[in-house]
């Protein structure tokens, strides 16, 4: 029987589908930004939750003709879930139109099945490693060993490329200044400076689509190419030119070079800042890309796959 799961974060609806041997049979990312102009308390904005609520219920759609009833999908939110006073409210209207039933989870439940998915698949022999789930609201971080497939350590993280945005850019997004980068660069390095790598990794593993998307501006594409990006690297330099690019660029410029997905570009630059402060406080030079990730995770846990 096939599988399937949604992953409803701050920025993104991520759609994935599976088959009884854990084959991929649909994988379909689109952007709502449900957590835009929530902050730390606030409220889900309706245009935001018609947005997400369309979306989905395309995928309700689709996984019906892929062979899994909605009420069967394995749906979970993430950060901005945990923050939105009416998330609750919402999510009950999405099973009532949808079918489909939303679990909200903790940053470490999060953590944990983020790990499951991203390092399914990638060869990381006897690594000791830790995955970097950077998403709109929130980071995530997961250390622990590829040979026995098990963490010893969970971050969670409350920055994201969306709150930061929010926080420290004015809303127009027209210009960035010099002055608010550094007060976010400041902030970021504020956060990160709590992380105590007991297990220092020996490789990072960065997923979700900002790492995707710089990954692919990194190789320059302008449409999505899996095998492009996945299991390739970003280094520290990389994103320090990418920063600097971002920071001077025009919202035009941005959603160019951002071409696999235009509406992460206003974001970018707050993401590959927390990127680079988490890469260079672990001692390391480089970020392995992996395309898995929590929505790999909730369907593989139980699997022997997994």
């Amino acid at each position: 029987m096939p599988t399937a799961s949604v992953d409803i974060g701050s920025n993104s609806l991520v759609f994935l589908v599976l088959d009884d041997q854990s084959g991929l049979l649909h994988d379909e990312s689109r952007i709502v930004s449900l957590g835009k102009g929530l902050g730390d308390a606030g409220e889900f904005q309706v245009d935001r939750m018609a947005a997400a609520m369309e979306g989905l219920k395309d995928f309700a759609e689709t996984a019906t003709g892929l062979g899994v009833e909605p009420e069967n999908i394995r749906a979970i939110a993430t950060s901005a879930a945990r923050r939105a006073s009416n998330a609750d409210a919402f999510f009950s209207r999405v099973r009532e139109e949808t079918g489909i039933n939303v679990s909200i989870i903790s940053g470490l439940d999060e953590a944990r099945l983020t790990w499951i998915g991203a390092v399914y698949g990638l060869d990381l022999s006897s690594d000791h490693f830790a995955v970097v789930d950077l998403g709109g609201g929130s980071t995530e971080i997961v250390v622990g060993s590829g040979d026995s497939h098990t963490f010893s350590e969970q971050i969670s993280l409350e920055i994201g490329t969306v709150r930061l945005t929010e926080m420290f850019f004015d809303r127009e997004l027209t210009t960035y200044t010099i002055q608010q980068f550094n007060e976010m660069k400041a902030h970021i390095a504020a956060v990160v400076s709590s992380i105590d790598w007991n297990s220092s990794p020996t490789s990072l593993i960065a997923v979700a689509g900002t790492a995707t998307t710089l990954c692919a501006m990194e190789r320059g594409l302008t449409t999505w190419d899996r095998d492009a990006v996945h299991g390739e690297t970003l280094t520290l330099s990389d994103l320090e030119t990418w920063m600097l690019a971002l920071l001077h660029s025009s919202p035009e410029q941005r959603r160019q070079w951002a071409a696999v997905s235009p509406k992460r570009a206003d974001y970018l630059l707050a993401g590959a800042s927390v990127l680079h402060a988490i890469c260079e406080s672990s001692g390391l030079s480089e970020l392995i890309i992996s395309d898995g990730g929590i929505r790999h995770g909730v369907l593989l846990e139980n699997s022997e796959n997994a």
